[in-house]
């Protein structure tokens, strides 16, 4: 049978838009349909406008270390507007770039919503499409808790649209997204009170890292409140009121306008057709083997909707494997181990490997080794900041592997990355130990940790 494309991509984020320029490249001709901008949430409403403002925040800081150096410390305002309109403006130039992208490597882009109609087939706006093979990367979206009055919260995906800079803000949840947020807002001049049901933020981390975070969130102004139920949020006359509960009782927060929900995300699989198709589903997400492929034969996925691992670069990476095994006739898969990652709060923090906990659990208490490092970096010396950096390496005294690594402190993603190289080739203790540091620079304490 003759279809009219040989890949069809449902959704344009970045592991759709990576998939469907590789599969051009091979030769394919390829479709591609997306009714929101370019680019996916990691260009509109994650990574790059979220990091964009987590730079804006840091700016008091450095303008208070500047006193230290001779610097006379400025007087200075800051205006979220001009924030807020120079990284949305950064973010459509970077939807401009994705459509050239897609235009030079011939991909056809459908500017509306797709869903199937039978395994090759789809409804495309007010066309129909067919398709040898299909890669659905439709991405996720934030949800809110089910409780009276959440209609008054925002989710992460809002903030890039608030015109107003809101003075006290609560930060439901204490996952990553929670806690950069908090952290932006608090550096921007926001107060900020975050509400987590667990005793510490970002469950799964290395408890060390864990701690070492909430704890300079603590010092820099950063309401936390610990093993707390949101009980319910009501629009009042002074502003919006949140209720929490802990096991000290029921307690409000008066918030100014509005309180941020990021209590997790779900795959964007709704109004998709899948009872169409042979694809299964395990708790919302789609089901895929080692290669991204479905139980329907032709159909694939990848990126967050499959929830392996939601990041932006394991979703590139998944899209292009997935081209090169079926277009380029070069058969490979993913792996999931180390992958590196980032969280950037303040302090920022990134990890690779395993947490000391999970270690511990796979090779037993007495085949672990901790080796860890806590100090000053030499850029808070002179204006006498007390600002920490941790550094954490966790190894199997069987065969010396370096089994993870973790830092909290400033350049943490920068220096993570060159060590995840490391840790992904399997090199040891000894190979640390043997490398030549860099000095003066935090990451020689990697190399130097005895």
């Amino acid at each position: 049978m003759k279809y009219d494309f040989d890949l069809f991509v449902i959704g344009a984020g970045s592991g759709g838009i990576a998939t469907a320029r590789r599969a051009a490249e091979y030769g394919a001709k390829v479709g591609v349909a997306e009714l929101d901008r370019l680019g996916g949430t990691c260009v509109n409403r994650g990574c790059v406008p979220k990091k964009l403002m987590v730079y804006a925040s840091h700016f008091p800081e450095y303008f208070t270390a500047a006193s230290g150096y001779g610097w006379e410390k400025p007087t200075s305002h800051f205006h979220w507007k001009t924030m807020i309109e120079a990284v949305n403006n950064e973010v459509t130039r970077l939807n401009g770039i994705y459509q050239k992208m897609l235009d030079n490597s011939k991909v056809e882009l459908f500017t509306n919503h797709a869903k199937f109609l039978d395994s090759h087939t789809l409804e495309v706006g007010d066309n129909k499409v067919t398709a040898d093979k299909i890669l659905i990367a439709v991405g996720g979206y934030p949800i809110k808790p089910n409780i009276l009055g959440i209609e008054h919260a925002i989710t992460s995906d809002d903030i890039f649209r608030l015109k107003e800079q809101p003075k006290h803000m609560v930060i439901l949840g204490g996952g990553y997204i929670g806690c950069e947020f908090a952290c932006i807002l608090n550096g921007l001049g926001t107060k900020v009170t975050q509400i987590i049901r667990a005793d510490k933020i970002l469950r799964s981390f290395d408890n060390d890292l864990r701690t070492e975070i909430q704890d300079a969130m603590g010092k820099n102004g950063i309401e936390v409140f610990t093993n707390a139920e949101l009980i319910s949020i009501e629009k009042t006359n002074d502003g919006v009121k949140v209720n929490v509960g802990n096991n000290k009782g029921e307690e409000e927060v008066i918030v100014d306008a509005v309180s941020l929900s990021a209590t997790g995300r779900k795959p964007r699989i709704n109004g998709l057709g899948l009872e169409k198709t042979g694809v299964q589903l395990h708790d919302g997400t789609v089901v895929v083997d080692k290669y991204s492929r479905t139980a329907e034969d032709n159909i694939y996925a990848v990126g967050d909707c499959t929830d392996k691992v939601n990041l932006t670069p394991v979703a590139i990476n998944e899209g292009r494997a997935f081209a090169d095994t079926v277009f380029g006739g070069k058969s490979r898969t993913v792996s999931y181990e180390n992958i590196p990652t980032a969280i950037f709060t303040t302090p920022e923090a990134a990890t690779v490997g395993l947490t000391e906990e999970e270690a511990r659990e796979k090779y037993g208490d007495d085949n672990i080794k901790i080796y860890r490092s806590r100090f000053r970096p030499m850029y808070y010396t002179l204006p006498k900041m007390e600002v920490k950096t941790m550094m954490k390496l966790v190894v199997d005294t069987q065969t010396d592997r370096v089994l993870g690594a973790h830092m909290v402190g400033e350049g943490a993603a920068e220096i993570i990355q060159g060590i995840a190289i490391a840790v992904k080739m399997g090199a040891t203790k000894a190979n640390f130990d043997s490398t030549v540091g860099i000095h003066p620079s935090s990451a020689e304490e990697f190399v130097t940790m005895g």
